[in-house]
């Protein structure tokens, strides 16, 4: 998923129109339609020259007063008369009045009317008040259809997709029943919620359906492997994940319901509906994010169950949520969580794939950190950082990057590039599959280019973090960033208070952030140091962790890399492990002769002195297992009834 936060527009520019169409990864082809040709429907405006500023939800209550709207105050929507809606149609099905069914979001002012559907941004909503926008009563405002070409795939492989009991044989109905943990969850509960099985791609289908249940927007397919001992399962969604909004459940979700309990996952919600009685909801991706356009439709409750995971991660996605929701109403539940929060490693964050010597030394890349990361001019830090962030974002990490040196499009080839680890220039039959995948990436691209102001910048993290619920945020750099317009202030003091912001920001929204700065302008003999970081003792005194990429020039050929942690508040582990750059893919790996890549030092100053060679004292073989980061956890619904 690639998005520019400015003006809110997707950065679908990114990727040309490509040939034929070759069908939904891990469908068979036999139930792919035809091969039309690829197109998107919206393109990346320009940037806009003012941005637009965010609004407050006092802004909000202000406006609607001043042009004599009544709105009802919720917990995190104002609901307010839709102004899409004629009189005629303000009866609903019980005959009540269904004049307040516009809701408006507090923080974005994003607004949706539950009646006509219509939706738009805060500045829809202002025209269509002022008589600005009578295109919006006119319909253009309302959510936009699925293309026909994913209309024909649902309703294809809904019609071929049949119930577990109706399965013509009893064993195959009993393995499925095993793969998805399903031996104790009964026929009734799969048919009020409309679940089927795809026999050709072995895979359980769950229906998103409109409101009211009367139409078929979506699906989602879930499909199970076994690899040893394990259960791995994979997700497929039509339409695609980031405008695959589906609340699993909510047809079934009465007006007179007051509580309910959110799962990150579909069979979660089965075995827990069956088990308490509760109304039960799935969200459509899981512990990854929270879309704020389905605030709405949780508005009417008075308590909100989260019942997310019983790891780390889950557990930090619900504290998240809840945020967006109103910690008031919510209820974390699962105790297992204090024995995961006690557990170093998953304590110790996300750990890399790439750069294993990485995880050796940072044991993992944790939220609400702030890393700084330095080079030479030349060395790569542009398209190391590239991997580094990419690496993360694979694993579901949600990522915003701000490039302010390069463009968004350059950036994301390079991204391209190193997710494919080779030049897709020179395998065209592959594009399609690659590009497929990295647009499903969690991945997120700020508009701003050159100079910008830090509250713009800041405000725009903000919005990404309640809208995409961003853990990682990259800026590069620093100094692009800023601009000239210090020059005739304290350069020096402007940078260490967006430092500082850049800190606080990080603290308080559980975010990480990595801040590229470029050095001082030294010999090019000399190693970089600490020290060596633009500015003053600012930088490195509120960063977490300090990495310097260290370029050894040499005159009989090309210069030798090495990646230096000079600081990690974490567990003061400091140490140094060479990198070797692959043109070709423009990956940076460790070099496979290396016996001593990596050398941890713990001195004073924490700086290398002596450079790590092979066979000699003190040097830290390699792992030879690679890390695969977190292992996704199997989809064991717990039947267990959650504890108030």
């Amino acid at each position: 998923m690639w998005v520019l936060l400015r003006g809110g527009y997707p950065l679908r520019i990114l990727l040309p129109l490509r040939g034929e169409w070759m069908g939904r990864r891990g469908l068979p082809r036999s139930l792919v339609p035809g091969s039309p040709r690829r197109r998107y429907r919206k393109e990346a405006l320009p940037a806009l020259e003012v941005p637009v500023l965010p609004v407050t939800a006092t802004e909000i209550r202000q406006y609607l007063r001043a042009h004599g709207i009544s709105f009802q105050d919720g917990h995190s929507c104002l609901r307010a008369p839709s102004p899409f809606v004629k009189a005629l149609q303000l009866k609903d099905q019980t005959g009540a009045t269904a004049s307040f069914s516009l809701f408006i979001d507090k923080t974005t002012g994003r607004f949706l009317c539950m009646t006509s559907l219509a939706e738009g941004s805060w500045e829809d909503f202002q025209a269509s008040v002022e008589g600005r926008g009578d295109g919006a009563r006119e319909g253009v405002l309302l959510g936009e259809a699925p293309e026909a070409k994913d209309s024909e795939e649902v309703q294809r492989i809904w019609d071929r997709a049949i119930p577990l009991w109706e399965l013509p044989e009893p064993e195959e109905a009993q393995l499925a029943r095993v793969m998805f943990g399903l031996t104790k969850v009964t026929d009734d509960i799969l048919r009020r919620f409309s679940v089927r099985y795809l026999r050709p791609a072995r895979s359980l289908v769950f229906p998103w359906l409109s409101p009211g249940g009367l139409g078929l927007r979506g699906l989602k397919l879930l499909s199970a492997e076994v690899q040893g001992d394990e259960v791995h399962y994979k997700e497929t969604t039509i339409p695609r994940p980031g405008v695959y909004h589906n609340l699993f459940g909510l047809p079934l979700i009465s007006r007179r319901d007051v509580e309910v309990v959110l799962t990150g996952r579909e069979l979660d919600s089965l075995a827990l509906n069956q088990s308490t009685g509760l109304p039960t909801l799935a969200l459509p991706r899981g512990t990854a994010c929270l879309p704020p356009a389905l605030l709405p439709y949780l508005e009417q409750f008075r308590r909100i169950v989260l019942w997310l995971g019983d790891d780390l991660r889950s557990w930090e996605a619900a504290k998240l949520f809840a945020r967006k929701l109103n910690p008031k109403r919510c209820s974390l539940l699962r105790e297992e969580v204090l024995g995961e929060l006690s557990n170093v490693e998953q304590a110790a964050g996300i750990r890399w794939n790439r750069f294993p010597d990485l995880n050796r030394l940072l044991k993992g890349h944790r939220k609400g950190e702030l890393t700084v990361f330095t080079g030479p001019t030349g060395s790569g830090k542009t398209t190391f950082i590239s991997e580094y962030a990419l690496d993360l974002c694979t694993q579901g990490v949600n990522t915003l990057w701000g490039s302010f040196e390069i463009s968004n499009v350059r950036l994301a080839r390079v991204m391209l590039t190193q997710f494919a680890v080779g030049r897709l220039e020179e395998q065209l039959d592959k594009y399609d599959e690659w590009a497929d995948r990295f647009e499903d990436l969690p991945l997120y691209f700020m508009t701003f280019h050159g100079q910008q102001s830090i509250r713009t910048v800041i405000d725009t993290m903000q919005h990404a973090v309640y809208v995409y619920d961003i853990c990682h945020v990259v800026i590069d750099n620093l100094q692009f960033m800023m601009g000239h317009e210090q020059l005739s202030t304290d350069r020096i003091a402007a940078q260490d208070y967006i430092v500082g912001a850049f800190r606080k920001f990080a603290t308080d929204n559980s975010c990480h952030v990595t801040l590229v700065i470029h050095p001082r302008k030294e010999d090019d003999d000399k190693e970089l140091q600490t020290a060596s970081i633009f500015g003053s003792a600012k930088a490195s005194q509120e960063a977490d962790n300090v990495l310097i990429l260290q370029d050894r020039k040499l005159v009989t050929g090309p210069g030798k890399r090495y990646l230096q942690v000079s600081k990690n508040r974490f567990d003061g582990d400091v140490g140094v492990f060479p990198l070797e750059f692959n043109k070709s893919s423009l990956t940076f790996s460790i070099p496979p002769k290396s016996k001593a890549r990596l050398k941890k030092v713990k001195d004073d100053n924490g700086l290398v002195t002596k450079k790590p060679s092979s066979g000699k004292k003190g040097a830290v073989p390699q792992n030879s297992k690679t890390c695969l980061g977190q292992a996704h956890h199997p989809y064991q619904p717990d039947p267990s009834k959650p504890s108030r």
